[in-house]
């Protein structure tokens, strides 16, 4: 194990176990500490329509995915954390075609990311790798199941107290991010919200909430009218 801490990112393992059954020599040529990218926050990983260049491997930040429109409104999907990876890239690289999103580092990235011939060599000869992406795919795909019947199912001002409930007590974000995490736009954010804190449930300020009512828009999040 010693040569493969050396020649490896320290944290890759624990993060990727099912890195762990590869040979050291193999790991060590996969995954050498020199190919660990540094990506800046707000810079775009890839984009909708661009083939796939890899599998990603995220050693730290946070990768947001979503999803355009024509109009310019966009829907986050999920997001990818250290540990995981995301299923657009596996898609992608399993179906052979180009993305169908796009990402964006949300914070500084650190990140390497497997050739699409590694990453073919490994889900057909891996058993343990092949089975951490398939059970990334049924996390997902509940997750996105789960979007699906909300955005369906339930109104913006529901939704929209949900995640304010879910931020904790202090929010800093902007509106704009708010709306692009519901799918929905700025103007009726801005609206709601603006209708929350005449309610007394929050409280408004330059990019800031602060959840003032957590009861009452407890309420409002389970009510059914």
């Amino acid at each position: 194990m010693q040569a493969l801490a050396d020649s490896s990112p320290p944290a890759l393992l624990t993060l990727y176990p099912a890195l762990r059954s590869l040979p050291v020599a193999q790991l060590a040529a996969l995954c050498p500490a020199s190919a660990v990218r540094q990506v800046p926050a707000g810079a775009q990983l890839f984009s909708e329509r661009q083939d796939c260049l890899g599998f990603p491997l995220l050693l730290a930040g946070t990768i947001k995915v979503v999803k355009s429109t024509a109009s310019g409104r966009e829907m986050l999907l999920y997001r990818v954390e250290p540990g995981g990876s995301c299923i657009i890239s596996s898609s992608c690289l399993l179906g052979h075609t180009p993305y169908t999103a796009r990402g964006v580092a949300e914070t500084p990235l650190s990140l390497l990311v497997l050739p699409t011939a590694t990453f073919a060599i490994l889900v057909a000869e891996n058993a343990m790798f092949r089975d951490f992406v398939f059970h990334l795919f049924a996390e997902r795909i509940a997750e996105l199941m789960q979007l699906v019947e909300e955005v369906a199912f339930h109104r913006l001002d529901q939704r929209l107290a949900k995640l304010l409930l879910a931020r904790g007590e202090g929010i800093r974000s902007t509106h704009q991010a708010l709306a692009e995490e519901l799918g929905s736009v700025r103007e009726i954010v801005s609206r709601l919200l603006k209708g929350f804190a005449v309610q007394g449930l929050v409280k408004l300020g330059r990019e800031q909430i602060v959840v003032i009512d957590r009861a009452g828009l407890q309420q409002l999040a389970e009510s059914n009218r």
